[in-house]
């Protein structure tokens, strides 16, 4: 990726679920271009931290806040750990997420209700908290959504996370909407099926899934977490400016068509 080393420096980036497959290396990326990052997950500090180091990512840039986001309490906890630590806060991850595999018929009310809770209650609550502290600190901050191309092109068996994603994307045209005279922006950006975690494990074991996964990547390959966590770089970076209320599309063309 063509940005220099120093790309961040004196940049504090707040993101949630950092801990997870995609978290790991977008913070890794993210440390490596000079940004200060707080991490948030519901991981034991030392868990977190081994899987930080792990994935290499630049630890004396780092520092660990374990919150679950659902509650708006631990939300304040996680906004004021972090402008204690490295200071007023420049942009925020909303990235935290979850999936639930299975038909919409067979989807238990509690199911959907955590679905929601995760993926998009956590979103809001950190967008609200951050864009507070943006304003209180003079900042012209920057809210960054994680989002997914099947927020407009439904995979099969994931009704509730496609109806979260969608439920997410109007949430950051609407904090775009809201916050642009105030100077903060919102964008998000939307990953294809990344060889990590949950998809890797499904493409690497199950045959029927793996088939129609690569009828749904135009560009016929699973999509490398290195170029998600370059999109998080150049959305975090001075490029990105001039962006708000857009979803950066980064999915191989997924969402170019349906699925057969």
């Amino acid at each position: 990726m063509c940005f220099d080393e120093d790309a961040l420096n004196d940049r504090h980036v707040v993101i949630s679920g950092g801990c997870g497959a995609i978290g790991v290396g977008v913070v890794k990326k993210l440390t490596d271009h000079g940004a200060n990052v707080t991490v948030n997950d519901i991981l034991e500090s030392a868990v977190a931290e081994s899987r930080l180091r792990d994935a290499g990512a630049n630890m004396e840039n780092l520092f660990y806040v374990k919150a679950d986001l659902t509650q708006a309490s631990q939300v304040g906890t996680l906004v004021k750990a972090a402008q204690s630590k490295f200071g007023p806060i420049h942009t925020a991850l909303c990235h935290i997420g979850m999936v639930i595999p299975k038909p919409l018929l067979e989807f238990e009310t509690d199911e959907w209700d955590k679905t929601m809770a995760v993926n998009v209650k956590t979103a809001f609550l950190l967008g609200q908290a951050t864009a507070k502290a943006m304003l209180e600190d003079g900042i012209a901050g920057h809210l960054i959504f994680t989002t997914s191309w099947v927020a407009d092109v439904p995979w099969p068996e994931i009704g509730p996370y496609n109806a979260s994603k969608a439920a997410m994307k109007q949430l950051m045209r609407s904090f775009a909407r809201e916050l642009a005279d105030k100077g903060i922006r919102a964008n998000a950006i939307a990953p294809g099926i990344v060889s990590v975690g949950l998809a890797k494990h499904q493409w690497d074991t199950d045959p029927s899934y793996r088939s129609r996964a690569q009828k749904a990547i135009p560009l016929g390959y699973m999509q490398p977490l290195e170029s998600v966590a370059n999109a998080f770089l150049f959305l975090c970076s001075p490029a990105a400016d001039y962006m708000t209320g857009s979803v950066l599309l980064v999915d191989g063309g997924c969402s170019l068509y349906p699925m057969d």
